[in-house]
């Protein structure tokens, strides 16, 4: 079985492709069943933020088409289309590539925390949906011990820079004074929870935060000292917003143009700053059409992501050959697992074979034949039995020239000479009596 990470991520494909071949939460329990439904696939798990979609599967070695092809079927795209910017890691490959997400290293910023947080709720999700076996289990507990290590002995997660720390600062950019600035924030996730603590620390003191529900709205904004509404509050949210900053996990836009254009002619066309982070887009791309509305998406913020990136590049090096360690590591131990189950299945068929001539044996005993020729006929039956197939082997081996394979065989199947060597009973030497008589 090989291991194969899939997956379309911001280097690869834009938010408009990126936001169809995201996962919902409440797609993502289906999605684990299909996949592992599949004949191919042993083990899965789905990775879906913002940035990236990742499926990573322990499949045959056609494995890639097959969970290319479904998730196309899933999202009901083309498969072509997809290919097109889709990446896919095998074996080696593949563990080193989770470790690099895991740690930030293959981050729109170099670096950001939040992924490991988002790759944890993939694996648990993964795991409750039984997508999980020994492979994944094993490669994902090695994995987070890896980011752990970097996270503590690299200055990587130093000064932490997100994409909400990236939209703040650009923020910082049009507002010279964050305190005269009135800003809305949409959903209550983490990354919401983020932009929030960052706007506060840079001097923002109005501050509305939205959701579905106005419970989990206020465990953000109270302790900020900010209002809590519901999503059918914010058209009269954006009459004071100067600041727009969306991220949830919705299906359909929140902020349509329409909405957006009442919100002006009520604000006297003061300027707006909106940052849509989601995948799918919160906002409609419309509105940035609209005179006196600065609208980014997260590919937006490629700038500041950049100047970020050159910070972290000294860290993200040491980052790199931890993980390389860390592959190594794994590598080294999924090698003796694969020799163990090797060696317990050969120690099964050895054993299979002596109980055969065991039983024959005692059948032979019951009826009366001399015990003797019963334990001749053992020795050479199961000698004959344990060495037919290697013989064939290297018979096969020989005629084909496999001289790789052949080298092998005297390690392999030869004992060192010594369990061979017979030694004489050694001979007692013969004294002089010196008794006397």
């Amino acid at each position: 079985m090989t291991l194969l990470a899939l997956g379309i991520n911001h280097r690869t494909a834009t938010v408009a492709v990126r936001e169809q071949v995201a996962f919902t939460p409440a797609q993502l329990e289906c999605a684990l069943e299909e996949l592992c439904s599949l004949p191919q696939i042993s083990e899965a798990a789905v990775l879906s933020t913002c940035n990236r979609t990742e499926l990573y599967c322990v499949t045959d070695a056609a494995g890639e088409q097959i969970v290319l092809n479904w998730l196309g079927r899933f999202h009901n795209l083309r498969v072509d289309d997809l290919a097109r910017c889709a990446y896919h890691y095998l074996d080696n490959d593949a563990a080193r590539h989770l470790m690099r997400v895991a740690v930030g290293l293959d981050s729109m910023v170099l670096g950001e925390p939040q992924i490991l947080g988002q790759l944890k709720d993939a694996y648990q999700q993964a795991r409750q949906g039984r997508g999980l076996g020994g492979e994944l289990e094993r490669l994902f507990q090695h994995t987070f011990a890896i980011a752990k290590q970097v996270r503590t002995e690299t200055g990587i997660g130093k000064n932490p820079v997100s994409v909400a720390y990236a939209a703040v600062s650009m923020a910082s950019r049009i507002f010279d004074d964050f305190s005269r600035a009135h800003a809305l924030l949409v959903g209550a996730g983490e990354t919401i929870e983020l932009v929030a603590r960052h706007l506060h620390e840079a001097g923002v003191r109005k501050l509305t935060v939205a959701n579905r529900t106005r419970a989990r709205a206020e465990s953000i904004s109270v302790a900020l000292g900010g209002e809590a509404i519901t999503l059918t509050e914010i058209p009269e949210a954006l009459v004071e917003a100067d600041i727009v900053i969306s991220s949830t996990a919705s299906p359909l836009p929140i902020v349509g143009k329409g909405m957006m254009e009442r919100a002006l002619k009520k604000r006297r066309h003061r300027p707006v700053f909106m940052v849509d982070i989601a995948v799918p887009r919160d906002i409609e791309p419309e509105v940035g059409e609209l005179a006196d509305v600065f609208l980014y998406t997260v590919d937006d913020l490629q700038e500041v992501i950049e100047e970020n990136r050159r910070h972290r590049q000294v860290a993200a090096d040491q980052a790199e050959s931890l993980i390389e360690h860390g592959v190594s590591h794994w590598q080294h131990e999924r090698r003796i697992r694969n020799g163990g189950e090797l060696i317990r299945e050969y120690r099964r068929h050895g054993e299979a074979l002596r109980d055969l001539s065991r039983e024959q044996a005692l059948e032979r005993l019951a009826r009366g034949e001399d015990p003797a020729a019963v334990v001749e006929r053992l020795a050479h039956q199961l000698t004959n039995r344990l060495m037919h197939q290697p013989t064939q082997a290297i018979r096969d081996a020989s005629s084909k020239e496999e001289h790789a394979l052949l080298d092998a065989v005297p390690r392999l199947l030869m004992p060192p000479k010594p369990a061979f060597e017979t030694h004489s009973p050694a001979t007692p030497r013969c004294h002089k009596d010196n008794t006397p008589a």
